[in-house]
């Protein structure tokens, strides 16, 4: 059970407080409610663009990484299709410069042209390296835009293509950043040995004279249910054929969510799972294969992705792939199955409240979700699971109609 306190200051920053006397460290986690499905289908890439231009200097400060390095702190940052998070961990003793460095990127970055130039080539870069030139690295490009027909989910983060990000403005740089990265849209933890009023005393100090902008308000296309499986193949230098399915599931949640999350555990999570023990190492159909969600907010995906051995067709994997779905919603999983999927998620919870950087960008996360105590009800929701809900949701999500393959054939 993770003990936090919170409170929200007048300009909407919502702040959590986690205690821990064990650490001479502090955390501080600030998660902004946007991703790349709040952007506008012509400017994709914003997001994460801006994750590298938050690193380029603010009003005050030029450069985020020196001031922070001295005072023996790290720092990283990532965006995913829902939301933007920074996270910092430095010595107690200096928790005052994290408030300063955080406070003054979100008062407002430093925009100008070299800024913009250089965060750009980086992001360019980025894109060349692990979606133009490397091998499937369109794949995902290519999946989601045949998954989501109205979603913004039709596109990763990276961006719809390079010359969006290429042609992005100054003032549309701008724009974006007013818009989403105000206190109002953003919720800030702090974790470490310190008390409420001590963080109130700092949040109020760095973050309590910044404008609260407006909340923002979501309207995306929701994408309606699919009713006809969809197909394409591509070819390209590759190594082996590769195979991608994917099925639409509920949003992050929705009580489907976690029966699903334990069917990839079952299906295709390590070297125990249906997948890889029937069709790589019985039937050595592939030389490795996986299935996962997204863990998206809005309703995500259940993938399943494997690389298929020299002499295999696609189709024949994908036969052998479809018959063992069938057989897996044919009848409920066994108590001692599901059980053992089960203890790898516990372990996986227990794991992540290890680390403190991880409590407080939990804790954030849960808040930004509605209620950061939603954290400490996560397990049970795994536990209570049964094997007949499982196999209703398998039924439900593993329609035909619901599916979309990608054949990646090699040239």
């Amino acid at each position: 059970m993770l003990q936090f306190e919170r409170f929200t200051l007048a300009n909407g920053l919502r702040v959590i407080v986690h205690n821990d006397t064990s650490t001479p460290m502090v955390a501080m986690n600030i998660l902004y409610d946007v991703g790349a499905r709040d952007e506008n289908p012509e400017r994709t890439g914003f997001a994460h663009l801006f994750e590298h231009l938050m690193f380029g200097g603010s009003v005050h400060i030029p450069e985020y990484d020196e001031p922070l390095q001295m005072a023996g702190g790290e720092n990283n940052a990532y965006t995913t299709n829902d939301i933007t998070n920074y996270y910092v961990q430095l010595p107690l003793k200096n928790m005052d410069t994290a408030f300063w460095l955080e406070s003054d990127r979100m008062l407002s970055l430093a925009f100008t042209p070299k800024s913009l130039d250089v965060q750009k080539k980086v992001v360019s870069e980025e894109f060349k390296e692990h979606y133009l030139n490397k091998p499937y690295g369109d794949a995902w490009h290519l999946l989601r835009k045949l998954a989501y027909t109205r979603h913004p989910y039709q596109w990763p983060t990276i961006g719809k293509d390079l010359q969006q990000i290429e042609e992005a403005q100054l003032e549309d740089v701008k724009a974006f950043f007013f818009k989403h990265y105000r206190p109002v849209n953003a919720v800030m933890c702090v974790a470490g040995n310190v008390t409420t009023e001590e963080v109130r005393t700092l949040a109020e100090k760095w973050f309590g004279g910044i404008p609260a902008g407006d909340a923002y308000k979501r309207e995306l296309n929701m994408e309606p249910r699919q009713t006809e499986k969809r197909v394409k193949t591509v070819e390209s230098d590759v190594p082996l054929d590769s195979l991608y399915k994917c099925w639409h599931i509920g949003a992050r949640l929705s009580d489907g969510y976690y029966p699903a999350d334990l069917i990839t555990e079952i299906l295709g999570s390590g070297y125990s799972s249906r997948l890889y023990q029937q069709l790589v190492k019985e039937q050595q159909l592939f030389s490795g294969i996986s299935a996962y969600q997204t863990g998206s907010l809005d309703p995500g995906l259940l993938v399943i992705e494997g690389k298929v051995r020299e002499g295999v067709t696609l189709e024949a994997a994908d036969d052998a792939v479809c018959k063992l779905i069938n057989e897996f919603t044919g009848s409920p999983v066994s108590e001692n199955e599901l059980q053992k999927a089960k203890n790898k998620i516990e372990a996986m919870i227990a794991f992540e409240d290890m680390s403190l950087l991880s409590r407080a960008n939990n804790l954030a996360f849960y808040e930004l979700l509605g209620d950061a105590d939603l954290i400490n009800g996560e397990w049970k929701r795994y536990e209570s699971v049964s094997a007949e809900f499982l196999q209703q949701t398998a039924l439900e999500i593993f329609r035909e109609e619901n599916s979309s393959t990608l054949f990646y054939k090699k040239k």
